[in-house]
């Protein structure tokens, strides 16, 4: 069925990096519209009443700021956007982490009115993909809500991304990490995008760029985060996880490593681990399904170190490795419409327990 689909690639329209953009904010707005409603994290709220607002102010746009309230629920989207009609808004613009994005994003498709994002972190992709992550009210998954289209305009200021914990910074790399990866056994297979397309050679090409940025800039631009400065190496780093990861998955598709990311939910004492650390992880698993060359593991490991990423699951955490929650993982990452069926090659509950076990042995060695 996938053979008739078209090659897709899709993106935000508007892409914008550099320091001090916050408080420029307005006249990237301005060409969409001139009432806006800003979502805005708590820690964020007072920085953009001194910053954002005047801004936007100077640009003819009117603004009311309404505090996002923890969760991505379907809730917390009618409440927001309830406000919204009632203020008459006709663009979004989201300012913090990834649930406020999604939460941004949401509310602006229900409304249909544009949305301009503004992540305060770089942890994941997300802020680039035409996708939000809804939860239920007790902090559990609920559904993904597809979106017609990409967001607006994407800014991503380096100023404000180096000043988050490095944590965070780490966490986008290694989800950026298995972007190339992924896409390179998708496209090999054929497989189904992540707008359920087939993956195209320019989504491949982007995904490729992201894993050369990586591996050029990781050490300079981690000397950054760590002295909370901005450089070029990080801002390089920054385009690479947030723009060239996002839209290089979506374009190029998911294969191995995000199944094996799922599946790790099943694993109580890693519940607090970072996406993109269980990504990494999900990585190598994939490589050693892969066979992959020595050197192109080596690179991998290095680039994991740098960011100073956890390599191995006790790194992660795990305190005992108990079989049947492993398989469990391996059991969800192989679930029917999952992307392990992206990888080229046929693969079983069994291949991927035992690679698993394979790639947290090839971590140990590199320690």
């Amino acid at each position: 069925m996938s053979s008739i689909l078209p090659r897709s690639v899709t993106s935000p329209k508007k892409f914008f990096i550099g320091s001090q953009l916050l408080s420029s904010v307005g006249k990237y707005v301005k060409d969409f519209g001139d009432n806006a409603f800003i979502i805005s994290d708590e820690f964020f709220l007072e920085k953009v009443t001194k910053e954002a607002v005047p801004s936007l102010k100077e640009n003819g746009i009117v603004s009311l700021v309404e505090k996002f309230n923890y969760e991505c629920t379907e809730a917390e989207v009618n409440r927001l956007g309830k406000i919204a009609i009632e203020n008459k808004a006709n663009v979004i613009i989201g300012i913090g982490g990834g649930k406020t994005l999604d939460v941004s994003k949401a509310v602006a498709y229900y409304q249909h009115i544009p949305v301009i994002l503004f992540p305060t972190i770089a942890s994941t992709d997300a802020p680039c993909t035409a996708l939000s992550v809804l939860y239920k009210e007790n902090g559990e998954f609920d559904k993904y809500l597809f979106l017609p289209q990409n967001p607006d305009v994407v800014i991503a200021d380096t100023a404000i991304i180096a000043s988050a914990p490095q944590r965070f910074f780490s966490a986008g790399v290694g989800d950026a990490l298995a972007t190339y990866f992924e896409a390179r056994a998708c496209y090999q297979a054929d497989g189904l995008n992540l707008v359920n397309q087939r993956p195209s050679r320019t989504g491949l090409g982007l995904a490729q760029l992201c894993f050369e940025m990586l591996s050029e800039n990781i050490d300079k631009a981690m000397d950054a985060i760590r002295h909370k400065i901005t450089t070029p190496a990080l801002e390089q780093t920054i385009e690479a996880t947030i723009y060239l990861s996002g839209v290089g998955a979506e374009a190029g598709g998911l294969a191995a490593a995000h199944a094996v990311n799922n599946g790790m939910s099943a694993v109580e004492s890693l519940h607090r681990v970072q996406h993109g650390e269980k990504v990494v992880f999900g990585l190598l698993t994939q490589l050693v399904l892969e066979n992959a060359p020595q050197e192109e593991i080596d690179e991998v490991i290095r680039i994991i170190k740098a960011a100073e990423l956890p390599l191995t699951l006790e790194d992660m955490g795990m305190k005992e490795f108990i079989e049947s929650e492993w398989r469990t993982v391996a059991k969800i990452a192989c679930a029917e419409g999952d992307t392990m069926g992206n990888m080229p090659m046929r693969v079983t509950e069994e291949d991927v327990y035992n690679a698993m076990i394979a790639a947290n042995a090839l971590a140990h060695r590199y320690k």
